[in-house]
């Protein structure tokens, strides 16, 4: 699957659509967000992740950004089920697939925190 570029709207509809979400919030003046984009795309089109893959441009939306005033870009938030799992700001790549291996134990019977 590839990764979908979306708005405050999509993301709200969308965390609700799919089991598992990871929604990527960037800014154009990120160089951690252009370098970890790259894996991001790799780590979307792996069929060991059933995960649906989201971009936010925290410039644009208005939510985002308004998230973004109080952290640093890249900033990840893993939903399951609608609801968050995990949150922070990643600067490695390792720390993107640690974020998704602990998504991806998110089941329909599992709790989320």
């Amino acid at each position: 699957m590839k990764v979908i570029d979306t708005n405050d709207t999509g993301l709200r509809t969308l965390i609700h659509d799919f089991p598992r979400v990871i929604a990527k919030f960037t800014s154009a003046d990120c160089t951690i967000c252009k370098l970890l984009a790259p894996p991001f795309e790799k780590f979307a089109n792996d069929p060991r992740f059933r995960t649906t893959f989201l971009r936010l441009d925290s410039d644009e939306n208005p939510v985002a950004k308004k998230l973004m005033d109080e952290r640093v870009a890249p900033f990840f938030v893993a939903y399951c089920r609608g609801r968050i799992v995990e949150c922070d700001t990643l600067k490695t790549e390792e720390e993107v697939l640690a974020m998704l291996e602990t998504l991806q134990a998110c089941t329909d019977e599992a709790p989320v925190l």
